[in-house]
């Protein structure tokens, strides 16, 4: 199995378990989510409850809660959403931080597309979501996740350079 952490914190945010797709010059992996449900079980024991007296409001109160399955498995906490100059900060701070790890041949390439990416980004802006690492570190990668259109399941944006794969 692959984890992908970030490569500023150590946060698990992807595993090869979630396959991804290049896009934007492979500067961005996209990753479908999909919405889970946590808690409930319902176990049928064969029994008649209308013959045996019982209601059907009777019972174990069981708790579910639906959840994005990346969501939930990497523990991603949402931030606050960007506005426009927030997120070209944001953006700014990112490069600056995450250039210098990475090796010669790759900084080249990163900063020769990071620029498309981040328009891709910045055109989808008012319809992402915002999520970091378990960690919460200010520095480190931000996971974006948006709907296409009719979809009912995200779609999640991970910044390809900024992960690095470790084998379990």
């Amino acid at each position: 199995m692959l984890v992908y952490q970030d490569l500023l914190t150590g946060d698990e945010l992807l595993s090869d378990s979630f396959p991804y797709k290049e896009i934007e010059n492979c500067m961005l992996w996209e990753v479908q989510g999909k919405w889970v449900v946590h808690g409930a079980i319902n176990v049928d024991i064969g029994a008649n409850p209308s013959a045996e007296g019982g209601h059907e409001d009777e019972g174990v109160d069981d708790q579910s809660v639906k959840v994005v399955d990346i969501v939930d498995t990497f523990r991603l906490q949402e931030q606050p959403s960007f506005n426009k100059k927030e997120f070209v900060t944001f953006m700014k701070r990112y490069i600056k931080n995450l250039t210098p790890k990475l090796e010669h041949e790759k900084q080249e390439l990163f900063k020769k597309h990071i620029e498309n990416a981040t328009k891709f980004l910045l055109s989808k802006l008012n319809d992402l979501q915002f999520f970091v690492g378990e960690s919460m570190h200010d520095d480190g990668a931000t996971v974006f996740a948006y709907y296409k259109e009719g979809a009912t399941d995200p779609t999640f944006l991970y910044f390809a350079y900024g992960l690095k794969e470790i084998k379990c």
